[in-house]
Protein backbone atom coordinates (compact mmCIF):
# COMPACT_ATOMS: atom_id res chain seq x y z
CA UNK A 1 0.00 0.00 0.00
CA UNK A 2 1.39 3.15 -1.07
CA UNK A 3 0.07 6.66 0.43
CA UNK A 4 -0.08 10.18 0.07
CA UNK A 5 -0.51 12.41 2.98
CA UNK A 6 -1.64 15.89 2.56
CA UNK A 7 -1.11 18.62 5.76
CA UNK A 8 -1.79 22.15 5.91
CA UNK A 9 0.30 23.53 9.52
CA UNK A 10 2.51 26.04 10.74
CA UNK A 11 5.08 23.85 10.64
CA UNK A 12 6.89 21.81 8.24
CA UNK A 13 5.47 17.97 8.12
CA UNK A 14 8.89 16.66 8.99
CA UNK A 15 8.57 17.54 12.49
CA UNK A 16 5.23 15.47 13.19
CA UNK A 17 4.75 17.54 16.53
CA UNK A 18 2.09 15.79 19.00
CA UNK A 19 -1.81 16.19 17.12
CA UNK A 20 0.02 16.38 13.87
CA UNK A 21 -2.42 14.56 12.31
CA UNK A 22 -5.29 17.10 13.48
CA UNK A 23 -3.36 19.08 10.26
CA UNK A 24 -4.02 16.17 7.34
CA UNK A 25 -5.87 17.55 4.88
CA UNK A 26 -6.62 14.45 2.76
CA UNK A 27 -5.05 10.90 2.71
CA UNK A 28 -4.89 9.22 -0.83
CA UNK A 29 -4.15 5.38 -0.90
CA UNK A 30 -2.90 3.47 -4.14
CA UNK A 31 -2.58 -0.12 -4.26
CA UNK A 32 0.49 -0.29 -7.23
CA UNK A 33 3.52 2.17 -6.94
CA UNK A 34 3.02 2.85 -10.57
CA UNK A 35 -0.90 4.27 -9.91
CA UNK A 36 1.24 6.17 -6.43
CA UNK A 37 3.73 7.74 -8.73
CA UNK A 38 1.36 8.98 -11.30
CA UNK A 39 -0.61 10.58 -8.74
CA UNK A 40 2.45 11.70 -6.04
CA UNK A 41 4.26 13.39 -9.45
CA UNK A 42 0.81 15.29 -10.70
CA UNK A 43 0.64 17.23 -7.35
CA UNK A 44 3.96 17.83 -6.62
CA UNK A 45 3.67 19.81 -10.20
CA UNK A 46 0.74 21.09 -9.20
CA UNK A 47 2.27 22.28 -5.84
CA UNK A 48 5.01 24.00 -7.58
CA UNK A 49 3.17 26.03 -9.63
CA UNK A 50 0.88 27.24 -6.90
CA UNK A 51 3.66 27.98 -4.14
CA UNK A 52 7.18 29.97 -4.13
CA UNK A 53 8.98 28.29 -2.30
CA UNK A 54 9.55 24.15 -1.45
CA UNK A 55 11.97 22.11 0.68
CA UNK A 56 11.87 18.32 1.12
CA UNK A 57 13.76 16.13 3.89
CA UNK A 58 14.27 12.04 3.75
CA UNK A 59 12.81 11.68 0.44
CA UNK A 60 9.05 11.64 1.61
CA UNK A 61 8.69 14.84 3.30
CA UNK A 62 8.02 17.95 1.35
CA UNK A 63 6.89 21.29 2.50
CA UNK A 64 5.40 24.03 0.05
CA UNK A 65 4.65 27.64 0.89
CA UNK A 66 4.60 31.28 -0.24
CA UNK A 67 5.45 33.96 2.20
CA UNK A 68 1.84 36.24 2.11
CA UNK A 69 -0.12 33.00 3.37
CA UNK A 70 0.44 33.24 6.89
CA UNK A 71 -2.22 33.15 10.09
CA UNK A 72 -1.72 35.36 13.55
CA UNK A 73 -0.80 33.21 16.21
CA UNK A 74 -2.07 34.70 19.63
CA UNK A 75 0.21 32.44 21.60
CA UNK A 76 3.80 33.96 19.83
CA UNK A 77 1.80 37.35 19.29
CA UNK A 78 2.93 37.47 15.62
CA UNK A 79 2.02 36.05 12.01
CA UNK A 80 3.18 32.56 11.49
CA UNK A 81 4.06 30.82 8.28
CA UNK A 82 1.78 28.32 6.71
CA UNK A 83 2.87 25.57 5.30
CA UNK A 84 1.36 22.76 2.47
CA UNK A 85 2.93 19.78 3.20
CA UNK A 86 3.16 16.41 1.36
CA UNK A 87 3.99 12.97 3.61
CA UNK A 88 4.70 9.77 1.39
CA UNK A 89 4.38 6.63 2.27
CA UNK A 90 5.32 3.74 0.76
CA UNK A 91 5.31 -0.53 1.74
CA UNK A 92 9.08 -0.28 3.15
CA UNK A 93 8.37 3.56 5.34
CA UNK A 94 5.48 1.52 7.00
CA UNK A 95 6.90 -1.70 7.63
CA UNK A 96 9.77 0.10 9.70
Amino acid sequence: MYQIIYMKADYEPWWQFDGWEEHIVSVEKFETEQQFLIAFNQLLAQFREKYEFEAYKNDRFYAFWSEEECEFCEACDEDTQIYHGIIILTPEVIST
